[in-house]
Parts: structure tokens; sequence; C-alpha cells
């Protein structure tokens, strides 16, 4: 449904391995029952050893009503943003 790279820098000079991000996710999971919303957040980092971009640190939570997920999802946003995570790719 919904998903963002949150970052502290725009700057294309500063390289992946001086970054780090965060995506948030608003997925919809299909199974027997109905719908099932979740909210994935995740740390991602540049890793020197394995030259790659690799994700820690993730979380999910699941809920069974869109609007529920939406408030958990605005507030994880507003969180990172706190933390100075206030550039968004879906901004650009």
């Amino acid at each position: 449904m919904m998903q963002e790279v949150l970052s502290r820098t725009r700057d294309p000079k500063v390289s992946l391995a001086e970054q780090e991000f965060f995506e948030l996710s608003l997925l919809d999971v299909f199974n027997d029952m109905r719908v099932r919303y979740c909210v994935r957040e995740a740390h991602a980092q540049w890793s020197g050893i394995d030259q790659a971009i690799l994700f820690d640190q993730i979380e999910v939570e699941s809920f069974w009503i869109l609007n529920e997920a939406k408030r958990r999802y605005a507030e994880r946003r507003l969180a990172l943003g706190k933390k100075g995570f206030i550039y968004s790719d879906m901004d650009w």
C-alpha cells in the first residue's frame, strides 16, 4: 500500500557509509479470515563488510482496522522525525 524511506539528509554528496535510514511501510496482508494491515519499521545502514545496505531492528505491528494502522504509521513517522529522520523519498 505505502512504503517510504526516511533519512537525515538529502545531500547527494554524503556517502552511504555515513548515512542511516528507516524504511516505514503500511502493508495489507491477505489471509483466510480477512485483510490485516501491518505497519513495518526497519532500520537500515551501510555495511562495509557486505558492501550492501543491511536492515536490522525490524518491528511489525498488525491491525484489523485500516484507520488504526494509519494512525500507528503516523505516530511512528512522527517519532522518527523527532530523531532527525525528516527527509522522505516520497517528497522528492
